[in-house]
């Protein structure tokens, strides 16, 4: 037998400290990382029988000789989709006379290069690579008929190009973007970030932020909130960073890069422009909870009860592939994510195990995909070996619930903010004697057009602004929105804490939280309607009549102590009876088909 490749360095780094400790704190202890790469041992015949699972149930192999399974989808007729990255196509299954195995050979039905993550909705096979998503009908005969091109400009993959999608209770697409690398100042802010889109494509914006690869996501079956599981950060030893389970909400940020788990400081990095750890700890989402370093978390399926265990109802299943940087190895196992009658997730638990040598060094499968079948039953499979494996309970009943989830939370997270009027229309900017000052934009003249480098469309840099000062005023705030977008009105920049004695900003601005230098120290940027913190240019529909973007400068009396990526409401509360002065331009955009 082979050894397994090993390999340790001890890295000179930051102690991982609190997020709370200044950067004199980190005194350079060095942290024992390890390459550990197991030997990969092929299964038996009979391997399933030696694999490990609660009373009651049991594993057999429902397919095998595929290749490089990945992600799966069940269809409503009860075939199976499965995505093969190395063969960058996507194949159907089917257990026709329902022994309890797939029937034959494999069916291709499409070929992409680097394709990876697949779902199924409404009769449409949604799949995606690292940078585009596709549809297709599926037809009768379980093949598809023509591909569309939805998205063709997801941001670069580097590190993590396995990306997944799904469609959300709110017949939303959700897309999984991970970080292009182990832990870095992201050049693309939907990097490291969950996408929501249109079905069509055609709108999208950063759901929540911080995620550095968050594979696996899904519903709750029963409170309709979502649910993932983050990898993370490697080289800061066998037991750091460990992997995350997070309740993933609108706007959320979840710590990566610049800090982890509970709030602990990355010592690799510092968050830009100034901001401190704790800063950027307070302001981020700790995970509900925590699993061993290194497990490599991929497909996540919630199980909605029905043909399967008594107690299984609500509980979540996460193939863990299983861990390089780790020795002792972790992963190399299907885990439960136990949730109890409210919803909230309470513990993690092996729930298959055997896929590790018993001496640690080798490896009979890396668990990748999870699918609840309609009879209940669970699919598992192994991309390193290309075996799919089925889990059934003894004594198990009728088939699997729908898997309906409410789409309630989803819907009225993405209501917030919408339907309201422009910021200085609100109570929130009114005073009773307040100065007037006026806007003004090198590029553009009062209510006339804005040229297309300042939008999405072109170079999407911010514009030069200038304001007349107003008496007494220690801050200023910008809000930029759109009352003629779809979410009326659509937020293009939320800015705060302008010093008094600045009343210009050149273009061009870095979108980034805090920024730096000269008249710009200390100026503070939120979160726009894209997701995304800084300017975002005007991005009408192609061929809609102009849209009109409001440039709202306000005079406040006070400095705001707002969160990082703030947006534009929680300035507005913030500013509520400090407006000693306000004032706006307006400039239009339209972008022809």
């Amino acid at each position: 037998m082979k050894v397994a490749l090993f390999a340790s360095a001890l890295l000179f780094v930051g102690a991982p400290a609190l997020a709370q400790s200044s950067p004199e704190d980190n005194d350079k202890r060095p942290v024992q990382a390890h390459f550990y790469e197991l030997t990969p041992l092929k299964p038996t015949a009979d391997f399933a029988a030696s694999l490990k699972l609660p009373r009651g149930y049991r594993i057999a192999v429902w397919a095998g000789d595929l290749g490089n399974t990945r992600v799966m989808a069940v269809a409503p007729d009860g075939s199976v989709y499965v995505s093969r990255r190395s063969e960058a196509d996507i194949i159907r299954l089917v257990d026709a006379n329902r022994d309890g195995r797939a029937d034959g050979a494999p069916t291709v039905i499409v070929n992409r290069p680097g394709l990876h993550g697949l779902t199924i909705h409404d009769g449409m096979l949604y799949f995606m690579t690292a940078k585009e998503v596709f549809r297709a009908p599926l037809r009768p005969d379980g093949g598809i008929g023509t591909v569309e091109t939805l998205i063709d400009d997801l941001p670069d993959a580097g590190q993590h190009l396995n990306r997944t999608l799904a469609v959300g209770p709110d017949n939303m697409l959700y897309i999984s973007s991970g970080s292009t690398c182990n832990a870095c100042d992201e050049s693309s802010q939907e990097n490291a970030t969950l996408i929501r889109a249109s079905l069509d494509g055609k709108a999208r914006r950063v759901r929540a932020s911080g995620l550095r690869n968050t594979i696996g996501f899904e519903w709750h079956p029963r409170t309709g909130e979502l649910w993932g599981w983050d990898q993370g950060i490697d080289w800061l030893g066998n037991d750091i960073q460990r992997e995350e389970v997070n309740k993933i909400e609108r706007g959320k940020r979840y710590g990566w890069p610049y800090v982890f788990e509970d709030g602990k400081r990355n010592p690799q990095d510092e968050p830009p422009g100034g901001i401190t750890a704790a800063q950027w700890a307070a302001s981020s989402t700790n995970p509900v909870l925590m699993h061993v370093a290194h497990s490599a978390g991929m497909q996540m399926a919630f199980h909605p009860g029905g043909g399967f265990g008594p107690d299984v109802a609500g509980d979540a299943f996460v193939a863990l592939r299983g861990s390089w940087n780790r020795k002792p190895a972790s992963g190399y196992e299907l885990a439960r994510i136990r949730f109890d009658a409210n919803g909230e997730a309470t513990r993690v638990e092996t729930f298959v195990s055997g896929f590790m040598s018993r001496d640690g060094t080798g490896q009979y499968g890396r668990p990748c995909g999870v699918a609840v079948m309609r009879d209940g039953s669970i699919l598992i499979s192994d991309d390193a070996n290309g075996v799919i494996y089925r889990i059934t309970y003894d004594g198990a009943t009728g088939q699997a619930a729908p898997l309906a989830p409410p789409p309630g939370p989803m819907l009225e997270q993405a209501a917030r903010g919408t339907n309201v009027p422009l910021a200085l229309a609100r109570p929130e900017t009114q005073a009773s004697s307040p100065a007037r000052l006026t806007v003004g934009a090198a590029a553009f003249t009062a209510n006339g057009p804005i040229p297309r480098e300042y939008s999405e469309y072109g170079l999407g840099i911010s514009p030069a602004l200038s304001w007349s000062a107003v008496p007494n005023a220690v801050s200023y705030a910008i809000l930029v929105e759109d009352p003629d977008g779809a979410s009326k009105p659509v937020v293009h920049w939320v800015a705060w804490n302008v010093p008094a004695g600045t009343t210009r900003l050149p273009e061009g601005l870095q979108e980034r939280d805090r920024l730096s230098g000269g008249p710009l120290e200390g100026i503070m940027q939120g979160a726009s309607g894209r997701g995304t913190v800084g300017w975002y240019g005007p991005r009408p529909p192609r061929g809609d009549k102009p849209h009109h973007y409001h440039f709202q400068v306000l005079a406040l009396d006070r400095q705001l102590d707002l969160p990082l990526g703030a947006t534009r409401d929680q300035l507005l509360t913030a500013a509520a009876g400090h407006v000693i002065g306000s004032g706006d331009l307006v400039g239009t955009y339209a972008e022809p088909k």
